[in-house]
């Protein structure tokens, strides 16, 4: 797990279909006692073992996250997995998905910031009905941050990209001229988001895609 930048600390080794297995056991209860379940959640996530994390967020209720609870569960993350299983399991879910991922993509901290760019992952891939505005916003919020050296955030901010640029075809065209841009700055981080995700934004497969969306 170390060798693939999560951290070991607190970790059980217990296995993510096992955890979502647990997850499942748990949906009647979810639904008798809502209450009962999210303090459940809070109990999983205070213990800091790494795969209670997991559980948490996979168990608790999106309707009964606050922001306070969101910004002090973010700002506790020690690990990639920890960080994006967090976003799209639970935090995509709550009605201020895209407040945060612009706030928290603005932040200092590395896994702050990298639960913003993986927020804008979720948001443009589940959220059908979403117009291409504040997609078009997100793609200004990734050109602005995507000078940070740190690999755990740069390739979330490229993650980001990618996925916003394969929505459709006006915003793949938006997220090609913000890599350009990119490729073009002075800075390492940003030249590396911007030429991974203009092989993939410029690939027969991403293109055919989304010029079927304008049908």
């Amino acid at each position: 797990m170390a060798r693939y930048g999560i951290s070991p600390v607190g970790t059980l080794g217990v296995s993510l279909p096992l955890l979502r297995g647990i997850a499942r056991e748990l949906k009647p209860l979810a639904k008798a006692d809502p209450g009962a379940v999210h303090a459940l959640a809070a109990g999983l996530w205070a213990s800091g073992v790494h795969e209670a994390r997991i559980l948490a967020s996979l168990v608790d209720l999106p309707a009964l996250v606050t922001r306070d609870q969101a910004d002090a569960w973010v700002a506790e993350v020690d690990s990639w997995d920890v960080c994006d299983g967090l976003c799209n399991n639970l935090l995509d879910k709550t009605p201020f998905a895209y407040e945060k991922a612009e706030e928290w993509a603005a932040g200092e901290p590395g896994f702050v910031k990298r639960a913003g760019f993986v927020l804008m992952c979720t948001r443009a891939l589940h959220d059908k009905a979403a117009g291409d505005g504040i997609l078009l916003h997100f793609l200004g919020v990734v050109e602005r941050e995507a000078g940070d050296e740190r690999p755990l955030v740069k390739k979330a901010a490229n993650w980001a990209l990618r996925q916003i640029g394969k929505r459709n075809a006006n915003l793949n065209a938006a997220a090609v001229a913000v890599a350009a841009c990119l490729r073009d700055s002075g800075s390492r981080a940003a030249r590396w988001v911007a030429a991974d995700a203009l092989r993939e934004l410029n690939s027969d497969a991403v293109l055919g895609r989304v010029a079927r969306s304008r049908e």
